[in-house]
């Protein structure tokens, strides 16, 4: 059973830092992107960030030079660095897994990230 561990979300001010963290464990299949969406109240599901295996990373424009996503591939954990917060980056945080040669894909819980004074 495939098992995504996510933590480190909170409440932080408006230009803190925040680093999520998740691990995954049990799938038995090889991992091939790991990522991070993020859903505010009303809106839709939105990417992040994403890292493939070979350490191709994608970003949501508006995150770019703020957030850095990186991956430990023989621990299958991955890391957000979320640096100068602001407060429409306000969401729940969802850690993502995709396999190689598989159709589905796993979601961790959710984390809640607040940006506010």
């Amino acid at each position: 059973q495939v098992r995504l561990v996510e933590s480190g979300g909170g409440l932080v001010q408006p230009g803190g830092s925040l680093r999520l963290s998740c691990a995954a464990s049990g799938s038995g299949f090889t991992i091939n992107v790991m990522g991070w969406y993020r859903q505010a109240p009303g809106n839709q599901r939105e990417l992040v960030a994403t890292i493939t295996s070979s350490s191709t990373t994608n970003y949501k424009d508006s995150v770019k030079g703020r957030f850095t996503i990186s991956r430990d591939n023989a621990k299958n954990t991955v890391n957000l660095q979320m640096n100068s917060l602001k407060p429409e980056d306000t969401a729940v945080y969802y850690c993502n897994v995709k396999y190689y040669g598989r159709p589905f894909e796993s979601w961790g819980q959710g984390t809640q990230v607040t940006v506010s004074s």
